[in-house]
């Protein structure tokens, strides 16, 4: 059961767009660009490059969307603080193993779309990920699709490393080991779950959480 694991994207969730968007330009100095709606969800998004194959989006409840008759994805059905990250994503070339090697709770897979791009995700019954959100979302990309980030200006961005914090993070590892062949993400042991993202801009580095 040999799949891949690779860091896809992070997750600022926010009470709306521009909230979200205010809170990540004051970070990280440059304009997010423009996503789109995800109808199954009821949520839209703005996304930002952070190289060739990994991406920021802030996500937020989309007011003009019929609500879905599901829980949203990211516990977006209950967030009401400060745009924080509150998740994570990781992209494999086989969903079906992956699940299968991945904690009860991750989700089944769904068939997404959003314009022309095409995935399939792993999506909570409840909308809440384990280890209170701190697992990563599972998801693999249409063959078809360009990703995202190759269709978003670069701003120079890269991602250093990802701090995942969970008190339980050796019981994570233990029953998620593939998280331990992402080079630059470290499941570590702390208070609380919390998402720390260590990025280079061209203004030098900046932390984004």
């Amino acid at each position: 059961m040999l799949f891949s694991l690779d860091l896809d994207h992070l997750v600022i969730a926010a009470r709306s767009l521009e909230e979200g968007a205010t809170y990540v330009e004051a970070v990280l100095g440059v304009r997010l660009s423009p996503g789109g709606r995800h109808a199954y969800m009821g949520t839209h998004n703005l996304l930002l490059s952070l190289g060739p194959r990994e991406y920021l989006e802030v996500i937020a409840v989309d007011p003009d969307a019929t609500p879905p008759l599901h829980p949203r994805w990211f516990g977006l059905d209950h967030f009401s603080d400060a745009p924080r990250m509150t998740n994570w994503v990781c992209r494999t070339d086989d969903l079906d193993d992956a699940l299968d090697a991945a904690p009860p709770g991750v989700g089944e897979p769904v068939e997404l779309s959003r314009g022309d791009l095409n995935w399939t995700m792993a999506v909570p019954d409840d909308g809440w990920l384990p280890f209170d959100g701190a697992m990563p979302a599972l998801m693999s990309w249409d063959e078809a699709s360009a990703h995202p980030a190759r269709r978003l200006p670069d701003h120079g961005l890269r991602l250093n490393r990802l701090d995942v914090f969970h008190p339980q993070a050796e019981d994570f590892r233990a029953t998620f080991p593939a998280v331990e062949r992402l080079g630059h993400v470290d499941v570590r042991r702390g208070p609380e779950t919390r998402l720390i993202a260590t990025i280079s801009t061209p203004e030098g580095t900046r932390i984004l959480a």
